[in-house]
């Protein structure tokens, strides 16, 4: 499953393309993907400006002129991909290489821009994406976002916020946070690089970080801290694929070889001075790397 970083570089690759354009015409190849798509899907969208790409955790968000929103989720093996009159890409980083086969393309933006005509290619093998529309204005009574906290990134998510979602709780802290409702969007891979980064073992008590005057311990302010720097080390390097991708300036994102935790079960824990081993055990169903001589 595409992780917060991978989105956010979807969005970044198809914003030139999408933000401005006509959606002069929306083809759909079939009636479904993982949901039923919505119902007169082509006739509420056609003919509208595209304001602007946003992402709301895992999920990308296209603004239309009139207030409507097309929500879509890449599921495990949804990809966008761009066709002009004289190139093709495919934006964004992900763990396996995405499918360019055409009879998995299932939604088909065709835009109109001054420099020419586009298409914006929605191309999914396993069908477990989805697209829906809804009113901008009521994004926060959506089903899928009235419960999400808030996003690893900016000033909401504080050593004060996770002390109010942590005190008195004995979870596990990875499990806390792979909570989409303590934050939005944090997936198991960046879960294991925070934890790594902050010192923290994966199976601490989340109510061991808080004091008896529900306070955050120091820990907190640096899991953070560390949360955000790791998501915005995944975007700049454009995602976390495991294997070399081509992105939309033509540059390749490399993050997979800055993993200091993840998946790399055996291998000396690179924190300086420790001499640990790197270990993997298994939470919730989740592959958990972390090393127990430094993460406490």
């Amino acid at each position: 499953m595409p992780e917060l970083p991978e989105v956010e570089t979807v969005r970044r690759g198809l914003s030139p393309t999408m933000e401005g354009a006509v959606l002069q015409r929306l083809e759909l190849r079939r009636a479904d993907l993982r949901f039923p798509l919505p119902r007169d899907f082509a006739a509420r969208v056609e003919g509208r400006h595209i304001t602007a790409l946003s992402r709301r955790a895992k999920y990308l968000l296209i603004d239309l002129e009139d207030g409507t929103t097309v929500i879509a989720h890449l599921g495990m093996s949804g990809s966008f991909r761009i066709e002009t009159a004289v190139a093709e890409e495919v934006p964004g980083d992900f763990h396996h290489e995405r499918s360019k086969d055409e009879k998995h393309d299932h939604v088909i933006f065709h835009l109109q821009r001054p420099e020419g005509t586009m298409r914006v290619i929605y191309n999914d093998p396993r069908r477990f994406g989805f697209m829906d529309l809804a009113s901008r204005a009521e994004l926060d009574v959506y089903p899928a976002f009235r419960d999400l906290g808030p996003e690893p990134v900016g000033n909401l998510l504080s050593a004060d916020y996770l002390a109010s979602r942590f005190n008195g709780r004995s979870q596990p802290l990875k499990s806390a946070l792979l909570d989409q409702k303590v934050i939005a969007g944090l997936g198991n891979i960046y879960v294991c690089e925070a934890l790594w980064r902050s010192h923290l073992s994966p199976t601490r008590k989340v109510s061991t970080l808080v004091t008896k005057a529900g306070r955050p311990k120091p820990e907190l302010g640096l899991l953070a801290d560390s949360i955000r720097e790791v998501i915005a080390d995944a975007i700049l390097a454009g995602g976390s694929s495991l294997r070399d991708h081509i992105q939309t300036d033509g540059t390749l994102g490399y993050f997979q070889h800055s993993f200091r935790a993840y998946d790399r079960e055996g291998h000396a824990c690179l924190t300086a001075d420790c001499g640990g081993t790197v270990e993997r055990i298994v939470q919730s169903g989740r592959s958990t790397f972390y090393c127990q001589r430094c993460q406490k």
